[in-house]
């Protein structure tokens, strides 16, 4: 996929995926090679061929946004994780973290989410009351999920969240005001990941 000396492309997502979440190169080539063996060169090479991208507008029809936010501890700090799926196929569409969450944050989420993928309607629990005051602002249609919408987000988040724990057990964050840019950089990974999977699957 990425590198020369034709790495199984496995082995140079869970590299990546290492470094991404924090550890050195050395740290994260010494992990690797314990199921197959590179050096911390190789894994600076896949990195300087590895782009996050951000995430281009479906090819498919949207219907609507499936959308929900989950709280993740990142060191000895709380915050939120944002995303925003697509119901037929279950791609990732946007994803996002903030340390805060209100209307303002909502609104900035999904006027980036329309940017991208243009105006639909937008599905979200009844938990909160910033979806339905972004969606006014933004003229989006909005309605509460219903019970196939909430299981697909559920596992969706479900899902993210088991491989997340990485962050807190693994490989906690010790920089003081981190600007969180190791998070980000692994969701990337992990959301190409993850429709990449989808797809082959669909």
């Amino acid at each position: 996929m990425i590198s020369r000396n034709r790495t199984p492309s496995r082995y140079v997502y869970y590299g990546l995926h290492l470094y991404f979440s924090g550890l050195s190169l050395r740290k994260a080539s010494e992990r690797l090679s314990q199921m197959y063996k590179r050096n911390h060169v190789s894994i600076w090479n896949w990195i300087q061929k590895y782009r996050p991208q951000k995430l281009k507008a479906s090819r498919r029809r949207i219907l609507e946004y499936i959308v929900d936010e989950t709280m993740l501890k990142v060191g000895s700090e709380y915050i939120w994780l944002w995303v925003a799926i697509e119901p037929a196929n279950r791609q990732i569409l946007a994803l996002s973290i903030s340390k805060e969450r209100n209307m303002f944050v909502a609104e900035r989420y999904l006027s980036n989410l329309i940017k991208v993928h243009g105006k639909h309607p937008v599905s979200t629990d009844d938990g909160g009351t910033w979806y339905p005051m972004a969606c006014r602002f933004l003229n989006l249609d909005h309605h509460i999920h219903s019970s196939y919408e909430k299981s697909v987000i559920e596992r969706t988040m479900q899902y993210i969240k088991d491989r997340t724990e990485s962050f807190d057990d693994y490989f906690p964050c010790r920089i003081k005001n981190c600007k969180l840019k190791h998070v980000r950089n692994w969701l990337r990974l992990f959301v190409d990941y993850h429709n990449n999977e989808i797809k082959h699957v669909n």
